[in-house]
This record gives C-alpha cells, structure tokens and sequence, in this order.
C-alpha cells in the first residue's frame, strides 16, 4: 500500500520514496475517494465530456514562480506542505481549445488555510506569463463571491505562440481541501461558463 499511495501523490509528497513521516501522512481512502470523484461522470455544463483524461498541463512554460505555483495546482501539483491527499484531471469543452482542468488537494490540521492565502499572493503577483517570442498574457483579478468557504480568481488573456488565448484560473477552499480550476479556450472565455463549472466542480468535491 505504500508504494501505491506513494504512487498515486506523483511525488508530491516530500520524502514519498524514502522517509516514513511522509508515507504516514497519505491519507489512502482520500485518495482514493478523490479518484472516484474525477472518474465518475461528473455534471459539467452542458458542451462538455464527462470523460476524465489526463491531468491539465499549461501549454507554455512560465518564467514567473508566482504564474508557476498557481497553475501547478490544477494539474495535479498542489503544494506539497501537509498534503495528505491530491488528484486531478482534465475535461473537453467544445469550444475552440476550451479545455477545464481540475486539481484536488487535501491537507492535514488548517494547512489549507495557509496555502490558499500564499497562492492568492502568489496570483496577485503574476502580472503577465511570458514565454518565448510569441506567448504573452496579462492577468487581471477577477472577483468570486459565495463559492466555498473562501476563493481567488484571476484571468490571463492576450497570445499563445502568436494565437488569441484566455486562461481563466480559481482557487477556492473548503474545509481541509485545496479545489483549483483552470478554464481555457483559443477565443473568449464566458465568465459565467466558468462560474458554472467551479460551482459543479466545488459539488463535486464536497459531495
């Protein structure tokens, strides 16, 4: 069970190949209710599959640690203090490169609470993603109200390899569990639909 658990964290977990203090923190029915949750067919908004695949990845590189430690979260690679548990997976939209990505983290004692305030922070100091000659996006803050027991939102908007992109991204926090949600598309994205799929998703996570 141990290598299994170690296996599943994708070494997010400090020390999860070798110190026992990591190991002992894994929560493994966590973990695997976290699994379930992506792998059933989730209730998206209407224009999306419901087949889980692979954890997002963000096309690009960014330079910025704050950009990095922000979008790391939805694609599986939540901050590593504390975590007992984490998971994540991505969903088709059916708009031009629209795309959701999804990441589940669980925390031991308030440990949440920390990461979130410290990715808000993070988020607040990412003013622009750069990457090569024709990736450039600028972020604006975006305001989310009543979601959870609290949340951060921010929206990168401008070129990806010369293309038009916009990468909606939110964190929100219930309880002991990090849910953090990146929406993506190659033209506009509706602020409303993204609102809609933090909510399912927000649901799903505390189901």
């Amino acid at each position: 069970m141990r290598i299994i658990a170690c296996g599943l964290l994708a070494g997010a977990l400090a020390g999860c190949g070798g110190g026992t203090a990591a190991v002992e923190g894994v929560d493994v029915q966590a973990l695997a209710q976290m699994r379930e949750i992506l792998s059933k067919e989730p209730r998206l908004p209407d224009g999306f599959s419901p087949r889980r695949e692979q954890a997002w990845r963000p096309p690009f590189t960014a330079a910025d640690r704050n950009c990095r430690a922000v979008l790391d979260a939805a694609g599986g690679r939540a901050p590593a203090r504390a975590l007992t548990a984490q998971a994540a997976a991505s969903y088709q939209g059916d708009e031009l490169g629209e795309q959701v990505g999804v990441g589940l983290a669980r925390y031991a004692g308030s440990e949440a609470e920390g990461h979130i305030a410290e990715l808000s922070r993070a988020l607040e100091a990412c003013r622009a993603v750069r990457a090569g000659s024709g990736t450039h996006l600028r972020t604006t803050i975006l305001p989310i109200r009543d979601v959870a027991d609290e949340a951060v939102g921010g929206e990168l908007r401008g070129q990806l390899n010369g293309y038009p992109y916009t990468l909606d991204v939110v964190l929100a926090r219930s309880g002991d569990t990090l849910v953090s949600l990146v929406h993506t598309s190659m033209a506009e994205v509706d602020p409303q639909r993204t609102r809609q799929l933090l909510d399912a998703v927000v649901r799903m996570a505390t189901a």
